[in-house]
């Protein structure tokens, strides 16, 4: 089993979410003491922001690319193998702003190419990572006011994910995280269960 682990947060040792794909990881590989892990840090290895200049990078003739570009070709075939290679996908989501960290926009934009992760088709896009499975952790300091209420953040990974053709989609939530003491245990509480519950046959797709 290949593990990928891709942690956001901008928080460091405070992270929550980071504490929690850790956990994740960690469960898992108790479980399938051979799984090979590799953790993808968003904040210490940030993939630059797509541009005019590194468009050259995502697709057409590799020919005269400038040293920048060249760089970022590296980083973004090795971010592409990774993902291409793992069996399990764990994404550290935190909500920022309502939606989720810009450097996790930035690698979603390296590794969403089409030909290489999806495909278009005549019945339209088809994913081309299919037989995955993603576990995202999604982490905010307040919690929904309205059950009908969109958390944008993980609308936006897993409408990612289901368009890469990762279907098998397990979100962990630890909401609530800064209304107090109480509300807090509480949110890493249904987290820490949801994590229990991934191996033990009782966890459900989101």
């Amino acid at each position: 089993m290949n593990i990928l682990q891709i942690d956001s947060s901008v928080l460091g040792d405070n992270s929550v979410s980071r504490g929690l794909t850790a956990s994740v990881v960690a469960d898992l590989v108790a479980k399938n003491p051979a799984a090979k892990v590799t953790v993808r840090d968003l904040d210490q290895d940030a993939p630059a922001h797509l541009t005019g200049n590194l468009l050259p990078v995502l697709g057409g003739p590799k020919d005269g690319l400038n040293a920048v570009q060249q760089a970022e070709l590296q980083r973004t075939e090795a971010w592409l193998a990774e993902l291409v290679a793992a069996d399990v996908v764990v994404i550290g989501a935190p909500q920022y702003n309502f939606g989720i960290p810009s450097q996790l926009k930035a690698w979603i934009d390296r590794v969403a190419q089409a030909g290489r992760t999806f495909q278009y088709t005549a019945n339209g896009p088809e994913g081309l990572l299919k037989g995955k499975r993603a576990i995202v952790v999604s982490s905010r300091g307040g919690v929904r006011q309205d059950a009908n209420a969109l958390d944008l953040h993980e609308i936006t990974v897993d409408t990612v994910l289901r368009f890469l053709g990762i279907t098998d989609i397990t979100i962990v939530r630890a909401h609530g995280l800064a209304m107090g003491p109480d509300s807090r245990e509480a949110g890493l509480a249904a987290a820490r269960t949801a994590i229990a519950a991934l191996n033990d046959g009782t966890r459900a797709a989101a």
